[in-house]
């Protein structure tokens, strides 16, 4: 426990600062940092498509993180100027449940199909987080939070590759979509 807190210590921005006035900036990275892997819903997409990318191999093993990472800046940037984006939690939920039934199905869907999808719902969670997101230092705060995700898609395609897309890769992405309802539906 002390080493724990010793390393977090280390971590918080205002313990050691080289050049005044950077304290903000470097928490707004921070923040980014952990905002994804703060709520399951984030938390479970991202695997969720990492494992997805991986059962299906070739060009979308960097196709749907990239293109879910450059929607959700995107997203982010339309969060943080305030603009609309009508039923964002829904769509953030959707997309749990759904990367969840493709891998859990083994679908083969055409990438021509699966960027345009992975788009739209990387816009929401990225709008989640700019909406979210600080006033200010909100460059580094995207910053870390599409390092995060990126993070969160290689710990998924991972999982995938050492589960070799046999039947326990299935068995994740069923248990990733019954955790999306049970988001959806029980809070």
């Amino acid at each position: 426990m002390k080493r724990l807190s010793f390393t977090a210590a280390l971590l918080i921005p205002s313990v050691a600062v080289a050049h005044p006035g950077h304290v903000a900036d470097q928490g707004q990275f921070l923040h980014g940092l952990a905002h994804p892997v703060g709520g399951a819903d984030h938390l479970l997409a991202m695997v969720a498509l990492g494992l997805l990318a991986v059962q299906l191999g070739g060009r979308a093993i960097w196709a749907l993180p990239v293109t879910f990472v450059a929607a959700m800046v995107a997203g982010g940037a339309m969060g943080a100027a305030g603009t609309g984006f009508p039923a964002v939690e829904p769509m953030i939920l959707a997309s749990v449940v759904i990367f969840g039934v493709l891998v859990a199905m083994a679908a083969r869907l055409p990438l021509a199909v699966l960027v345009p999808m992975v788009a739209v719902f990387g816009a929401a969670h990225g709008w989640a987080h700019g909406a979210e997101g600080p006033g200010s230092g909100l460059a580094l705060y995207a910053a870390g939070f599409a390092l995060a995700t990126m993070a969160l898609h290689l710990a998924g395609i991972a999982f995938g590759r050492l589960l070799s897309r046999g039947l326990e890769l299935r068995v994740l992405g069923g248990g990733a979509s019954l955790a999306g309802l049970a988001l959806a539906f029980g809070g």
